[in-house]
């Protein structure tokens, strides 16, 4: 009963009864009568009464329900058409409508039949039968058509009961089906739009980009498609509307009967009704698409505010690391570039925040729904790039006022070593007289007045000046330079006090004593332009008395080690070779400390890439064999040199031997690199490059031992111009030439072990002694084979090694190796003993070929060298292991 009760009752509509209709038993023509009641005409209809009672029922019921309220309220008039009927058919036609007409009646009128007898029967009927019917309305028999016009204007009948009104039965059906499947229409598109809005009403905003986007794409497309069937319906109503004026269009005399009139404005009704319902839609859409282009927004912005945030907070954290005021003005300027790179790095960032922000106020003006979720992020932008701005500036501010303390203190540690040199370099001899005290007092007095230059006559200023940016390391030695700068002006009162006294008074000559380091420290160096080298060094100057002058208290000169028999140049040289020794010992110990140590640190193994795993030999070939030979022993020898230069020479030629531990290291160099070009970028490398704080990554460092052999040579060259026809020359030829024996025994294994396709072991052919790249040429006379390639216009292109035992011949190839430069390599293609050769020192016609001839000239080498003294050179090679075989045999 309840599911009966909730089942929407509808309304009969044309569609329902189509059948039924079209058999045209009952009509509504439109015509009215002269008070305005609906007119239903029942014409002649054969079967009538064999019409079942629901058809009837339902035929009826629909005609009574078209009219408006208004006039249904009237009442119907109805008009019983039975002219050729009998009166049987009238009575039952009376008995049906009386029993079943829904409406209320105003008149029936009966045109009764025509023939006499059925008219007779029909007039004594309705007088018997009237009050079985039970009608409370007048029954109005008429005898014809005629007598009807006079109760209904012909205008308002049908041509069928003498009218005019134009009326078609199929065409009637037709607007009324057209007429009800718009109202269905319009009332279903009320309904999609009513369920569209609850929809969106009810929609949860999403929480990232790509879902708002496809929310909204999704519903955009909706709000399409049923704006797509507004139209068609707005159109359909149009369309309806024009074919029920058509008659009117058609002619201007015809008018619209009262029902097509009504239909017109059920028409009109359901196309206002429509547009309502498009406008009402239509303000709801632009709400809620606002909202979600909107929430669009606000989740890119969100977006955009994670990312640039996580980008700024790693800026500030990288900012925040850099605490290091620096140590040395390289140093602080150094951090300067590097504070310099970060500002440069954070422009983007900060730039995209500040952007963002602005963006975010935007949004705000724009009467954003989100304002309390946009602005604090806005807030939080505008502060970081503050912080930021602000953290950068008192950086270089603290970095700005460390820079200038450290060329203060360079500056004061240059003056101290200028004076100490000025006090070193004034000759006793010429000191003795008055003129040359008087001198020397005057060089000092000039000396002491570049104190006030430099802001110096006050140097405890130093590092009270500083004082709130200093670190305990660098205000110690700030401490130590001021200390030196006292000590260094007390020097300089004890001379003048001196040269004063002999100014005044001739004194006997006395012993100059050099002034020695209180510690042997470990970057010392007398060399003026280094000033950081001396830092760590306080000096004590010893004062010998001699005779009478001593027990007046007449104070010994002061003097330096200038005055000692040792050239300037070679001084320098010698400090240059000692500084960048220390550096070179301080670099290895760096890379085996935070480099090769670290490969065997359980907290560091999961970091080590698996391409490296028991492989650090190969990565870092013989170098603690290198660092333990340097730290150990050369660097102390080359340190004894200092006051000794013609000493130098012999450290070289005594460390001949152990020097050649270069010539493992750069043959293992290629496989270095090779490793090292597979896990160089690993994170355990850069992790330790951290730590070490150094700027060059591990290869750059472990190129140090090929750099360092080539750079004693150098050195030794420089020393030679400096020493030239003087005592030791001799000893610094010899040194120069082991060092480049050595340098070419290393170059020349590096070739040797890029050797390919040799069966035998390069290592029993004896020393290298040679290899080269020649053009040959080769003469074979071996029976019917014999081979002439002398008129070959285009010589091979080989290069040859040279061994005590062995000469090999091999093809040079170039092969690149992942993008990196070229790796050369040798494929083998011939050899020689050397105890079967034979060599033809000229050849006809150009001066740089030379023969080496096989088995009595069997085999024939025709070599060309590049030029005269390399052919030369190879000649005599090939002669020394030629005759050296020969006194062998002997």
């Amino acid at each position: 009963t309840d599911e009966i009760m909730q089942q929407e009752i509808r309304p009969l509509v044309a569609v329902d009864i189509i059948e039924q209709l079209h058999r045209q038993f009952a009509i509504l023509s439109g015509g009215r009568g002269k008070d305005g009641a609906p007119i239903i005409t029942f014409p002649e209809f054969a079967g009538f009464s064999e019409i079942p009672d629901d058809d009837f029922l339902n035929v009826v019921t629909y005609l009574t329900s078209i009219p408006s309220l208004e006039a249904a309220s009237i009442g119907f008039i109805i008009i019983i058409d039975r002219r050729r009927d009998k009166w049987s058919a009238v009575k039952a036609s009376l008995t049906r409508i009386a029993g079943a007409f829904p409406g209320n009646l105003q008149l029936v009128f009966v045109l009764r039949p025509s023939r006499f007898i059925q008219r007779a029967i029909a007039d004594i009927g309705i007088k018997l039968y009237r009050d079985d019917f039970k009608m409370k309305v007048p029954i109005i028999m008429l005898n014809s058509v005629s007598d009807l016009h006079g109760y209904i204007d012909k205008s308002q009948l049908t041509r069928e009961l003498g009218g005019t009104l134009e009326y078609g039965h199929s065409q009637w059906i037709h607007h009324r089906t057209a007429i009800e499947n718009f109202a269905m229409t319009v009332k279903t598109t009320a309904q999609m739009l009513q369920t569209f809005g609850t929809d969106l009403a009810e929609t949860e905003l999403p929480n990232d980009v790509q879902c708002t986007e496809e929310l909204l794409s999704s519903h955009t497309d909706h709000h399409s498609k049923l704006k797509d069937e507004l139209k068609l319906a707005v159109k359909q109503g149009a369309t309806l509307l024009t074919c029920i004026r058509e008659p009117v269009t058609r002619s201007a005399n015809s008018k619209l009967s009262p029902d097509e009139l009504e239909n017109v404005a059920t028409v009109e009704r359901l196309l206002a009704q429509l547009d309502e319902t498009e406008k009402a839609f239509d303000q709801f859409w632009t709400k809620h698409h606002l909202k979600l282009e909107q929430c669009l927004q606000l989740r890119h912005f969100e977006h955009d505010f994670r990312e640039v945030k996580l980008t700024l907070d790693n800026l500030m954290e990288t900012q925040a690391g850099f605490v290091d005021i620096g140590d040395s003005v390289t140093r602080v300027e150094n951090l300067l570039k590097e504070q310099k790179h970060l500002e440069e790095k954070g422009q983007e960032p900060l730039e995209k925040a500040q952007s963002l922000a602005l963006h975010g106020e935007q949004l705000i003006q724009n009467n954003h729904y989100a304002v309390d979720s946009i602005r604090p992020k806005c807030v939080e932008l505008r502060r970081i790039c503050d912080d930021f701005t602000n953290e950068t500036k008192k950086k270089y501010d603290i970095l700005g006022k460390s820079l200038e303390l450290h060329k203060q203190l360079d500056k004061a540690s240059q003056w101290c070593e200028a004076g100490i040199y000025l006090l070193a370099s004034q000759a006793v001899d010429k000191c003795q007289s008055q003129e040359g005290a008087e001198t020397a007092l005057l060089e000092i007095e000039k000396f002491l007045v570049t104190a006030k230059e430099h802001q110096l006559s006050n140097p405890k200023e130093f590092y009270n000046q500083f004082d709130m940016i200093l670190t305990p390391e660098i205000k110690a030695n700030a401490q130590r330079i001021v200390q030196k700068l006292e000590d260094v002006q007390e020097m300089f009162d004890k001379r003048q006090v001196s040269l004063k006294k002999l100014a005044a008074k001739q004194t006997r000559p006395v012993q100059p004593v050099a002034p020695h380091p209180e510690s042997s420290p470990k970057r010392a160096s007398p060399k003026i332009t280094r000033p950081a080298a001396v830092e760590n060094t306080s000096y004590r100057f010893q004062v010998r008395r001699r005779g009478p002058a001593a027990q007046n208290g007449n104070h010994a000169l002061v003097q330096g080690p200038v005055e000692k028999c040792i050239s300037k140049s070679q001084g320098h040289i010698i400090n240059e070779l000692i500084e960048t020794e220390r550096v070179y010992v301080e670099e290895l110990q760096s890379i085996i400390e935070g480099y090769a140590s670290e490969m065997d640190n359980p907290n560091l193994v999961h970091l080590i890439p698996s391409a490296l795993q028991n492989k650090k030999e190969i990565l870092f070939g013989n170098l603690p064999e290198i660092y333990y030979f340097h730290n150990r022993i050369f660097l102390k020898e080359i340190e004894n040199c200092i006051e000794n230069p013609e000493l130098l020479a012999r450290c070289f030629l005594k460390r001949k031997e152990d020097l050649q531990i270069y010539e493992k290291y750069c043959q293992n160099k290629p496989r270095s690199e090779a490793l090292w070009r597979q896990c160089g970028d690993s994170i355990f490398f850069q992790e330790c490059q951290r730590k070490l704080d150094h700027k060059l990554s591990l290869d750059a460092y472990l190129l140090k031992p090929v750099q360092r052999i080539t750079k004693y040579q150098l050195l030794l060259k420089e020393m030679l111009k400096c020493s030239k026809n003087s005592e030791g020359t001799a000893e610094l030829e010899e040194a120069l030439a082991t060092m480049l024996d050595i340098i070419k025994s290393v170059n020349d294994s590096m070739h040797q072990i890029a050797i390919t396709g040799y069966e035998g072991d390069v290592s029993e052919l004896g020393k290298l002694l040679m290899q080269g790249s020649f053009n040959v040429w080769t003469d074979h006379k071996k029976g019917h084979n014999k081979v002439k390639d002398l008129a070959r216009f285009k010589p091979m292109q080989r290069h040859l090694f040279l061994y005590t035992k062995m000469l090999l011949f091999c093809k040079k190839r170039e092969e690149n190796t992942d993008g990196h430069e070229k790796t050369a390599s040798y494929s083998f293609k011939n050899s020689l003993k050397m105890s079967t050769v034979g060599i033809t020192e000229n050849v006809k016609g150009d001066n740089k070929k030379f023969e080496i001839w096989y088995n009595g000239r069997e085999e024939v080498y025709i070599i060309q060298a590049s030029s005269v003294e390399l052919k030369n050179t190879w000649i005599s090679e090939i002669r020394k292991v030629l005759t050296g075989q020969l006194e062998a045999c002997r």
